[in-house]
């Protein structure tokens, strides 16, 4: 087992991996101004600050600055987003595939307050990886039953 403080580096082939770096990332938080769609690299990126859940098993309650990036991209759509809104601060809740035509589909972002952005990708092709930075968590975020 790596120890907490360890960056993460994973990579999503598939629906599977993608439910793996979506727990990684559940509550990361993160600004309109984090999102890039780079149409003609077919690549969408965003830099986050996740809650290291890793480390709450250790007694640390961190964040860490985390890029994610996907490729073979094909169109991206949002709801309940307001781009000119670059400061608003979005809570990324989780990372969903819906199967279209094998092997492509939608990759969908979940955010708080019902937002979304919708990936239209060729195939899942997705790259978490840790930046470095590490610092003290104000608060682990809750979860109260629906």
């Amino acid at each position: 087992m790596s120890d907490a403080a360890d960056p993460l580096k994973l990579i999503a082939l598939d629906a599977d991996d993608l439910g793996i770096v979506s727990a990684h990332l559940q509550d990361a938080v993160l600004k309109a101004a984090d999102l890039v769609y780079l149409p003609a690299e077919k690549r969408f990126a965003l830099a986050v600050r996740r809650f290291d859940w890793e480390g709450v098993q250790h007694g640390q309650r961190r964040r860490r600055l985390t890029a994610l990036h996907f490729d073979r991209v094909l169109s991206v759509r949002s709801a309940k987003l307001d781009p000119k809104d670059v400061d608003k601060v979005l809570n990324l809740l989780a990372i969903t595939f819906d199967q279209g035509e094998e092997p492509a589909g939608d990759v969908t972002l979940h955010f708080s307050e019902g937002a979304a952005i919708r990936l239209s990708v060729e195939c899942v092709e997705a790259q978490m990886k840790d930046l470095g930075p590490v610092w003290e968590a104000v608060a682990t975020p809750g979860h109260p039953d629906a």
